[in-house]
């Protein structure tokens, strides 16, 4: 395995998606003027506001609001957990899985948080996206080693709900804990075990 996936830890993408974060914080921070709080002009421009998504078709929202972050506090907190789970994403899944966790985890949340209707809040933030980095890796092990998934996915659930709350985006979570769980199940059932054989030599006088 560590042949197979040696280019994704050479290319490092939890640590370029850390600074992408970091990057466009700083640079919404300069344009709104605050660092400790997002500018409500960036959320709207940048981040998921439903209205302008279903009824201006600003569709572009469903991506970019993957990097924009409400504060500070939310930037480390998720880019802390980004660390955790990435890091061990890189060194179960190649780097075109591992993309397509994340992305596919963000955009899943984005889309379930259109059910909120037109007129939620605005929605932003990494969260759905790492959610599906931790569902697939949380199955992807499970699974991989011949066990049972149900302890993993009582484990993705108990976080779902520990990290829920009245301003936390519960199904955009929600969306990207699916996500990571689908594809992270299907790619350990696709991909074989690697096979690792002992051999014990005996001397005989």
């Amino acid at each position: 395995m560590n042949i197979m996936y040696k280019n994704c830890k050479k290319f490092r993408p939890t640590y370029i998606f850390i600074a992408l974060n970091l990057i466009i914080y700083a640079y919404t921070s300069i344009i709104g003027g605050d660092f400790i709080e997002t500018n409500s002009s960036m959320l709207l421009l940048y981040g998921q506001v439903n209205f302008f998504v279903i009824h201006y078709g600003y569709y572009w929202q469903l991506l970019t609001a993957i990097f924009i972050h409400v504060n500070i506090v939310h930037l480390v907190g998720n880019m802390l957990f980004l660390l955790i789970f990435g890091l061990r994403a890189e060194e179960i899944f190649s780097i075109q899985e591992y993309l397509l966790i994340y992305f596919l985890g963000g955009l899943a949340g984005n889309l379930l948080s259109l059910l909120l209707g037109p007129f939620a809040p605005p929605s932003a933030g990494a969260s759905g996206a790492i959610f599906g980095v931790f569902g697939a890796c949380t199955i992807y092990v499970r699974r991989a080693i011949g066990q049972s998934v149900i302890s993993a996915l009582v484990y993705s659930f108990f976080l779902l709900v520990i990290s829920s709350g009245p301003n936390v985006n519960n199904l955009a979570h929600f969306g990207g804990l699916v996500v990571g769980l689908v594809i992270g199940y299907f790619l350990a059932t696709k991909r074989k075990p690697v096979t690792q054989y002992t051999f014990r030599y005996t001397y005989t006088t």
